[in-house]
């Protein structure tokens, strides 16, 4: 048993911290947020001190010169170019998909089996389809060998392999993501909908769309964070100096190939606000959908 003085100098502690706010559950909230620190937050801030640290010139000298050269700033429309659209696909894919899912029986055999390219990661995705849809793939050799083609089709080293690259890769994440907010419906809602005589595309439309739009735009966003950062399938299946010069590729030449770590912290700062720019539209344009609960879940 602890000495009565100890215990009373532990409450005394505990009702201090009380007062000032704390307790118990937000304690436990520190490792969490001091790993977030050092390695998200520190980071971060590092770089944008060192992004106004230019080698030569004046502070906004490594900004003035990412905007002042065609080839290096375009590579914020070519990103744009392979993110949004792959980040729609995904979207459009995975909603669909997971209303079907939550209805099946064998629901965890199939998700499963749709979350497998997680597992293998993004080089070995890229590396397998440099191999199956490459001139000498096995694609184009059955598609020569049926006749329904007399050249294969070039589907790497250009926009089309990194297209489709992000999307085994990132349909995954965008699908679980949507099928726990889908099936967190409460299946009430669709069936006093039935009741009342409306269709599959008319309860999905007034009811089913409206509840997950909220979350559709959170899910948009992190599926969109994930793909503008592209940089592996950009290099290995897609054309580094053209049409898939993303701007990841800028900042790793500026670091690793010209050693201006200052540009390359640059060049990462104006990518991060990018992406904070569409985040923020995203999710200003959230409010204008309903912000009530999804019909107080299935519990």
């Amino acid at each position: 048993m602890k000495p009565v003085g100890a215990e009373i100098v532990h409450t005394h502690r505990r009702r201090r911290l009380a007062d000032y706010g704390f307790d118990g559950v937000t304690l436990l909230i520190l490792p969490a947020a001091l790993f977030l620190l050092l390695l998200f937050i520190y980071p971060f801030f590092y770089g944008l001190v060192h992004s106004f640290i230019p080698k030569s010139g004046q502070w906004y000298a490594n900004y003035a010169r990412f905007f002042s050269d065609p080839y290096i700033y375009e590579t914020i429309w070519l990103t744009l170019q392979l993110a949004l659209p792959v980040t729609l696909v995904n979207v459009a894919l995975s909603v669909p998909i997971a209303m079907r899912v939550r209805l099946m029986r064998h629901q965890r055999v199939l998700t499963t089996i749709l979350v497998i390219p997680i597992t293998l990661g993004t080089v070995l995705v890229a590396d397998g389809l440099l191999n199956y849809l490459g001139p000498q793939g096995w694609f184009n050799r059955v598609l020569v060998t049926v006749g329904l083609i007399d050249h294969p089709v070039r589907l790497v080293h250009n926009y089309t392999g990194v297209f489709l690259s992000l999307i085994i890769t990132g349909f995954p994440f965008t699908f679980l993501l949507a099928l726990s907010m889908i099936s967190g419906i409460d299946p009430a809602l669709e069936q006093a909908a039935a009741t009342l005589g409306a269709r599959a595309r008319q309860r999905f439309r007034h009811v089913i769309l409206p509840l997950i739009l909220p979350g559709l735009a959170v899910i948009f966003c992190l599926s969109f964070v994930d793909a503008f950062s592209v940089f592996p399938s950009a290099v290995i299946l897609g054309a580094p100096a053209g049409e898939t010069r993303v701007i990841s590729i800028a900042a790793a030449q500026a670091a690793f190939e010209q050693y201006d770590y200052s540009f390359a912290s640059a060049i990462a700062m104006i990518m991060a606000i990018v992406q904070f720019g569409i985040v923020g539209i995203i999710l200003t344009a959230r409010g204008l959908f309903y912000k009530g609960p999804a019909g107080g879940g299935k519990g």
